[in-house]
């Protein structure tokens, strides 16, 4: 029954005007019923634009920003953020891509019908910021050389994340799609931006799907882009200029304070975190907890895991699908081929011991795991490895206390093992990476000479005071300075706005909150200092 009426929706959807016809006489002004929904919008625009109207014509004018996002729910964070702006005096152009899922199909019926919906919930911002559907927009007739090699990296890059693998079918119908979709945003940006050329264009994420594709035109079209992501943490941003927000290039944090040690005050802040995520706490305004278990010390675990006096290194996996994991490779080709080469290389050193720390967030996993790369590497275990699981309640922070050695591609767990003076091999593309307080292997080569020289004599290898020092500095910098206050995150943004509708944003107390970090999202520089909320 559900495909014949799919072939119906689909022959109806190619035919002029049926799907204006079915929306005027069945669906406007009427819930819409489909995961696209945008019925908060509908509650919220008109008083929001109500009260950024004043604000928007006594304004000083500012930039033409082009804002671009697609999924419903970056659409309604997207809005919102558009209105703020416009308070600000920029001139906004919103294009949206009304589509609510990016792993399967959409018949052109729904396409249709999706595009005129959020026609109708956006129509109130006219005036005040300039909605454009994607969909509408005159396509460049083709792609450039450059442009053409970007929709395929991206593509693949979305089938990685949607199947939380590393191994990805170039023949499969999701990377047909993911190509399909990813050609239609690259000529449709190409088209709109080449012509209006906007003074800054801003994109939430710019690795991933359509949002990844629309950042490598205006890259390409050298247009200033900023993107932007949100962390864990409520009230928090993460924004990059001319760069993808997903990389997290902390250069210029780290030129603007890496040479200017911690204050009292500082070293407080940073402590206190490290010691909540140590103890398997909250921090701050956030309900993450670091660890599945609070610690119970070195000489326990020693006893639980049946570890004797021989070296031990740490290798701690990530969980992979996030886009924070993807593309990351310097030496190996994927992170599942470090972790094999790492076992086996182990495997032959029974002189030293090995414990795996599979990711605890694989337990949410729906792809590829770490633990079956790992038990395919090594079916059995020699007694020299020991393979922590995901729901293994263990400390990590135990771990490391028995720790002569650490290994990461690229999680911030190698981070907090140079901070307690542990040598760290760094594999993986990582923010922290040749900060002064890492091994930076850049070949197979140079991966195992360190290997090899550390665990002939780890005692030797442990970080100098300066370098813990430095490590401690780095994170306080990529923890309390790295994020900046913004008042909506993605995954709360209507537990959020309540709290902080946009006239509230852009009265007196939002605006010394908040106002830098919005001028910063349209290219004003940014100035890595603390903030306190």
């Amino acid at each position: 029954m559900s495909s014949r009426r799919e072939i119906v929706k689909g022959l109806l959807g190619e035919l002029p005007f049926t799907v204006e016809m079915y929306w005027l006489l069945r669906q406007r002004n009427r819930p819409f019923q489909g995961h696209y929904n945008l019925e908060r919008l509908r509650r919220e625009l008109p008083p929001a634009c109500a009260q950024v109207e004043p604000m928007a014509r006594s304004a000083r004018r500012g930039r033409q920003v082009f804002v671009f996002s697609t999924l419903h729910y970056w659409v309604e964070q997207t809005t919102m953020m558009s209105l703020a702006l416009a308070g600000l005096g920029d001139q906004v152009t919103l294009m949206y891509l009304p589509y609510s899922n990016f792993k399967r199909p959409i018949s052109a019926f729904d396409r249709r019908r999706q595009n005129l919906y959020s026609r109708e919930m956006l129509s109130p911002v006219a005036g005040l910021i300039r909605p454009i559907s994607m969909l509408d927009v005159r396509q460049a007739p083709g792609l450039p050389e450059e442009l053409e090699l970007a929709v395929r990296q991206v593509s693949l890059l979305d089938c990685q994340y949607t199947l939380q693998s590393e191994e990805v079918d170039l023949g499969s119908e999701l990377h047909a799609m993911r190509l399909e979709r990813n050609t239609l945003a690259a000529r449709a940006a190409l088209g709109w931006l080449r012509t209006h050329r906007p003074e800054v264009v801003v994109i939430p994420n710019g690795t991933i799907l359509e949002l990844g594709i629309v950042y490598r035109v205006a890259r390409y079209l050298e247009l200033p882009v900023v993107t932007y992501e949100f962390n864990d943490q409520p009230g928090q941003i993460w924004i990059a200029q001319d760069d993808e927000i997903m990389r997290q290039n902390t250069d210029p944090l780290w030129q603007a304070g890496g040479a200017t040690p911690l204050t009292a005050d500082q070293h407080q802040r940073i402590h206190r975190l490290e010691k909540a995520r140590k103890d398997a706490r909250s921090f701050g305004r956030s309900d993450r907890l670091w660890q599945n278990a609070p610690t119970q010390g070195a000489d326990k675990l020693r006893a639980a895991l049946g570890l004797d006096g021989r070296p031990v290194a740490l290798l701690a996996t990530n969980v992979l699908g996030d886009s924070l994991t993807l593309s990351r490779n310097i030496f190996a080709a994927s992170m599942s081929e470090w972790l094999t080469r790492s076992l086996q290389y182990f495997a032959g050193r029974r002189d030293v011991q090995l414990i795996v720390r599979i990711h605890p967030g694989e337990c949410y996993l729906r792809g590829q795991s770490m633990l079956e790369v790992a038990q395919k590497a090594l079916p059995e275990l020699p007694e020299n490895i020991r393979l922590i699981k995901p729901l293994e309640e263990l400390n990590t922070y135990d771990l490391m206390e028995v720790t002569s050695l650490g290994l990461v591609y690229t999680t911030t767990t190698g981070l907090e093992m140079a901070m307690a003076g542990i040598p760290v091999i760094v594999s993986g593309e990582t923010h922290y990476r040749q900060r002064g307080f890492t091994l930076d292997p850049q070949t197979w080569d140079e991966y195992h000479s360190l290997l090899e020289g550390i665990l002939a004599a780890p005692a030797s290898h442990r970080l100098s005071q300066s370098q813990v020092d430095l490590a401690w500095n780095y994170a306080y910098r990529f923890f309390f300075q790295f994020p900046r206050p913004f008042p909506w995150r993605l995954i709360s943004f209507w537990k959020d706005y309540p709290q902080w509708p946009v006239g509230r944003v852009l009265g007196e107390e939002g605006r010394a909150l908040f106002e830098a970090t919005l001028h910063q999202l349209t290219g004003d520089p940014i100035e890595w200092t603390d903030y306190h909320q």
